[in-house]
């Protein structure tokens, strides 16, 4: 190929990237084309990882203050007086930050940022996401704010999504996956229990001077107490049974700083191997709040059961929690919420009508 030839077809080549850049990103900012060759934004993070004491998410009005107790090592949340958080997506955020590569720069104009989603995280409409994790003494291991993402379409692309750090303009197109979920209750543990419904033995509920005993017959419940009671429906004993598998809560609060409500009363679950679960249900602004203490019971009670009381024990308390309300007929039934329906009226008979009668005969 002769060099004028091999000139020629570098600059019209130059010129057709230039043009499929200039037309093939019409919706995001003009933007600069160096690459950094995937370099890690934080590659002194996973050494001082284990210095971390609190992680921080800003998005406009919203915050989520996630903090290690120093006495237990474990992470809570601080809107919720340091409830457990889920430690799954907590480390997966982790994990992202310490993954993140910047792969290409970006625009460094301030006007510009906002289409990038990486605007100020702190202004009334917010796009962008504040991510700061702080050691002991509150200074930052790790700090960015977090943009729009790019979901890949190929299966082994890792997604993208644009970045800078706080106290710059320049923005970065980087690979990786962050969770940037500014509402808090989004990141609290949300398990509170999972008792089968084939451990239940008995429930004893008490509301007002009203006491139903529910005892396991076979594989379902029926009620010992008051012995002389109407027909009850099997799908409301069923879900009595079911009342504390994947219990799962909206909202927790210390016992101290929980809403006051109505008490509805208790009810107190047994299983066949020793274990009882008492549930303390009160209303508070429509809302259902419970309050739960577990025990093992001296004579039933085996190696397992003790243990998974004191595990629950330590778990449930001195919280209080909101659950649906739908679950308040499954932990503290009425007789007339266990009752079955009426059986259907018979069908109405349909009388014939009577035949009219013949005309008289005209008179001659």
């Amino acid at each position: 190929m002769k060099p004028r030839t091999l000139a020629t077809l570098v600059v019209l080549g130059a010129l057709a990237l230039a043009a499929g850049w200039y037309f093939g990103i019409a919706q995001e900012p003009q933007a600069e084309s160096t690459t950094d060759n995937g370099r890690l934004m934080f590659r002194e993070l996973p050494a001082h990882l284990g210095d971390a004491t609190q992680v921080e998410l800003v998005h406009g009005a919203n915050t989520v203050r996630i903090v290690r107790d120093a006495a237990t090592q474990t992470w809570g949340l601080a809107q919720r007086d340091g409830y457990p958080v889920d430690v799954g997506k907590l480390r997966a955020l982790l994990t992202g930050l310490t993954e993140l590569r910047l792969v290409e720069r970006r625009t460094a104009d301030p006007a510009e940022l906002g289409k990038l989603g990486l605007d100020d995280p702190a202004g009334k409409d917010a796009s962008a996401t504040l991510i700061r994790v702080t050691d002991a003494a509150g200074q930052p291991i790790a700090a960015l704010v977090a943009g729009h993402s790019r979901m890949r379409t190929g299966g082994t692309l890792p997604d993208e999504i644009y970045v800078r750090r706080p106290d710059e303009n320049q923005s970065w197109l980087a690979e990786g996956k962050l969770d940037v979920d500014s509402d808090p209750l989004t990141w609290l543990d949300r398990d509170i229990m999972d008792i089968a419904p084939a451990r239940v033995a008995s429930v004893g509920i008490t509301s007002g001077t009203t006491l139903l005993k529910l005892v396991k017959n076979g594989d379902k419940l029926t009620m010992q107490t008051p012995a002389d009671h109407p027909p009850l429906d099997d799908g409301h004993l069923d879900d009595v049974t079911h009342a504390l598998e994947l219990l799962s809560l909206q909202d927790v609060r210390k016992d101290a700083n929980a809403p006051a409500g109505d008490a509805l009363g208790t009810s107190v679950f047994t299983t066949d191997d020793g274990l009882a679960i008492t549930a303390t249900p009160s209303k508070a602004d429509g809302d259902l709040w419970v309050r739960f203490a577990v025990a093992a019971t001296d004579d039933k009670a085996n190696v397992g059961a003790k243990a998974e009381a004191q595990g629950l024990t330590e778990r449930l308390a001195g919280w209080t929690y909101q659950i649906g309300g739908w679950k308040l007929k499954a932990l503290i039934p009425t007789l007339d919420d266990l009752k079955a329906p009426p059986p259907p009226a018979p069908p109405k008979s349909i009388s014939t009508p009577a035949a009219p009668s013949p005309p008289a005969p005209a008179k001659p």
